[in-house]
């Protein structure tokens, strides 16, 4: 018998939800970066070099960039792994990695590329120095399973960095709520054609694990010295944590 899943506000059959969230991607792809400099007024760049910034990646090192998408922490791990190093973009929706992809080689960079789940890695045990997933944790059905999967890849003293919207301070949750359920579903149909997959977006937000639950799922994924930073007042959190 099929388990039920959220899909935003909503309760679907767990074999459903991967459908319903490539249905979603399939749809933005294309203005996703345009939305996202729109909706964050441009602050997700700076969270993203923030992450970069705290992962102590070094030249030489292998980083696997779960969900990376359109490629911006990817391209920015490769100033950092330089060409000793080794950056790998994954995405289970095959839009997203296109463009990913795609805006990787009109830079000049042929990069290692994958699409797959971020729940079945299909990479070697103890073999990345560095794991980061930026904003699709939250889309994964399995949360858990996806974190011990990060953990069996990366190798002993790797880390892992998870960027994903969080719990915000609890005085500006009027205003943000407001913004995130009538004007963010409105730009979505301006600009992206697609009111409904922002309204997603926004439900999604409200139905991940908050900070310190999911500081506590990375600590029982078999992480070490789990800490979080909260970003623009909680709007986002980076999560870190190492393997042993």
């Amino acid at each position: 018998m099929d388990n039920s899943t959220h899909f935003g506000f909503k309760t679907v059959a767990e074999s459903e939800k991967a459908g319903k969230v490539a249905e979603v991607f399939h749809s933005v792809a294309q203005r996703y970066d345009v939305m996202n400099d729109l909706m964050s007024m441009g602050l997700h760049r700076l969270w993203k070099r923030f992450t970069i910034e705290t992962s102590g990646v070094r030249p030489g090192n292998r980083v696997l960039d779960v969900a990376g998408g359109t490629a911006d922490l990817t391209r920015l791990f490769l100033k950092k792994v330089g060409p000793t190093g080794q950056v790998w973009l994954t995405d289970i929706n095959s839009s997203m990695l296109t463009v990913g992809r795609d805006r990787m080689l009109d830079e000049g960079q042929a990069i290692p590329v994958a699409q797959c789940d971020g729940e079945k890695l299909p990479f070697p045990d103890n073999y990345f120095d560095c794991v980061s997933v930026a904003f699709g944790l939250r889309n994964m059905t399995h949360k858990d399973a996806a974190l011990r999967d990060m953990y069996r890849v990366l190798r002993p003293g790797g880390r892992l960095l998870v960027l994903e919207f969080s719990k915000i301070w609890k005085p500006l949750a009027p205003v943000y709520d407001a913004y995130s359920f009538k004007l963010l579903p409105i730009m979505g149909k301006l600009i992206a054609k697609d009111a409904e997959s922002y309204q997603y977006l926004a439900e999604s937000i409200r139905m991940h694990p908050d900070q310190e639950t999911l500081k506590t799922m990375m600590s029982d994924a078999g992480f070490a010295k789990v800490t979080y930073y909260n970003l623009s007042g909680g709007v986002v959190a980076l999560h870190k944590g190492y393997k042993y």
